[in-house]
C-alpha cells in the first residue's frame, strides 16, 4: 500500500494509544466500508460510538464481529482498554475512559439529546490519550462530537472528519470543522486508508 501525502513521518513515527470512530445518522453504512480493512494483528484499540436508541439493545458488535479478523465487543463497565480489539459503545449509556484506561458506562442526562453521546467519550479519552488519541467523526445528523475533537485537538490528538461533501447526513462533520479546524477532512476511502496505516502493529 503506497503512503498518501497527508500521513506525514510525523503521524508515522507517533506511538497511537487509541482510535475512536464516531458518527451518527448513515454511520452504520460507513463504519461497514471503514473496519474490515483494520489490519491484523491491530496495534491500538478502536473504540466505535454510533447514536443509538436507548430502548433497544445494541447489535452493532455482533454484526461487525462476524465481518472482521480481529476481536469485536461490546465495552463494559470497568473493562481495560487494550490494544488488538474493536469496542462498540452499547445503547442507554454514556462510555467514557477512565486514568486508569478502563471503561466507564454512565446514565447522566444525553448530551445533544444522545446517550452514548460522542462529546463525553472523546473527552475523556482526550484526557487519557492526550497526543496518543486518533479522533475520526463521521456522517450525523446533530452537533454531539464537534466539542469532543476540538478537545482531541487542544490535548494534541489527531482529529479527522469525513467529508461533508459525500456524508451520507454532512451536519456533524460540518459543526466540527466549523468549531475547530480538524488536522484532515477525508473521504470514507482515505480513512479506510488512514485506519490501516493507524493501526499497524509496530
Amino acid at each position: 500500500m503506497s503512503t498518501p501525502d497527508w500521513f506525514t513521518p510525523a503521524l508515522a513515527a507517533r506511538d497511537w494509544q487509541a482510535i475512536i470512530v464516531a458518527g451518527s445518522a448513515g454511520g452504520v453504512d460507513a463504519l461497514l466500508q471503514l473496519l474490515p480493512g483494520l489490519p491484523s494483528p491491530l496495534g491500538a484499540p478502536v473504540i466505535c460510538m454510533l447514536h443509538l436508541p436507548a430502548n433497544r439493545d445494541s447489535r452493532l458488535a455482533e454484526l461487525f464481529g462476524a465481518r472482521l479478523a480481529v476481536p469485536v465487543v461490546e465495552a463494559a463497565d470497568k473493562q481495560p482498554v487494550e490494544p488488538g480489539a474493536v469496542y462498540f459503545a452499547g445503547a442507554g449509556y454514556h462510555l467514557s475512559v477512565e486514568q486508569d484506561r478502563t471503561f466507564s458506562l454512565s446514565c447522566e442526562a444525553p448530551v445533544h439529546f444522545a446517550r452514548p453521546a460522542i462529546d463525553v467519550l472523546l473527552n475523556s479519552a482526550a484526557d487519557v490519550y492526550g497526543a496518543g488519541l486518533a479522533a475520526i467523526l463521521l456522517t450525523g445528523a446533530n452537533h454531539d462530537g464537534a466539542d469532543g475533537m476540538a478537545q482531541v485537538h487542544a490535548r494534541g490528538g489527531l482529529t479527522v472528519v469525513q467529508d461533508p461533501a459525500e456524508a451520507q447526513v454532512a451536519t456533524m462533520p460540518q459543526r466540527a470543522i466549523d468549531l475547530d479546524a480538524p488536522d484532515l477532512v477525508l473521504s470514507l476511502a482515505a480513512i479506510r486508508q488512514l485506519l490501516q496505516l493507524l493501526g499497524e502493529k509496530k
